[in-house]
């Protein structure tokens, strides 16, 4: 087995483990797996893999995407998670320019949104 074959656990730091549980079960929808024996809350992903949220008592997320989910439409699941209060950033720089979100260079499109710990996730859509 090779590492192109595994499953993979994406690691997430929580400072308050239900309200991160709250976020990203009913407003992400991802599937909550339970609690792992380290009280890591468990969420599953396709194909068997997982994000993992670790407490810690205080919270130091990267300041770059942590994860970014691939979606086919990337305007209709803004929309979806909206509704379900994500809210997403918009960017104004040089390099970086988002225009009711999204952000397209022409092969890829994205959108960034923040979870209640800071951490930066992603939707992408291949163009």
């Amino acid at each position: 087995m090779s590492l192109t074959d595994s499953v993979v656990a994406v690691m997430l730091p929580t400072g308050d483990a239900a309200r991160a549980q709250d976020f990203y079960e009913k407003r992400l929808g991802l599937p909550y797996d339970g609690e792992s024996p380290g009280g890591e809350l468990m969420f599953g992903l396709a194909g068997g893999s997982h994000v993992v949220l670790r407490p810690f008592p205080e919270v130091h997320p990267s300041p770059n995407t942590a994860m970014s989910f691939e979606v086919r439409d990337i305007e209709s699941e803004i929309a979806d998670l909206e509704s379900r209060g994500v809210a997403f950033e918009d960017y104004d720089l040089p390099d970086l320019k988002t225009v009711k979100h999204v952000f397209d260079d022409g092969q890829m499109k994205a959108a960034w949104f923040l979870d209640p710990d800071g951490n930066v996730l992603c939707l992408h859509q291949p163009s």
